[in-house]
């Protein structure tokens, strides 16, 4: 599913906006995760999930074209642990 598609489903499961109304809605729920990771915090939806960011260490790897090794340097990546209701409905 795509994000046009699922803007659609939300249409019409929430029955009371439109198209454009839920698409602004979903914007802004990515932009709000987005900032508050940005911002070091979590966000834990109950039942659904917590969508947090894990830091990475720097570390050694190799070019697998010319099999050079090259230093990765550290960083942060989004991560998302699925709650346990999420869980068990997709089972």
């Amino acid at each position: 599913m795509n994000k046009k598609e699922l803007i659609e489903k939300l249409t019409k499961e929430a029955k009371a906006c439109s198209m454009a109304e839920a698409g602004r809605c979903l914007d802004s729920f990515i932009k709000i995760v987005k900032n508050a990771l940005k911002a070091g915090d979590k966000v834990a939806i109950a039942g659904f999930g917590t969508f947090s960011v894990s830091k990475r260490a720097a570390r050694t790897g190799i070019n697998p074209q010319t099999r050079a090794k090259i230093q990765i340097p550290a960083t942060k990546v989004p991560k998302f642990k699925a709650g346990q209701g999420f869980k068990k409905s997709v089972k």
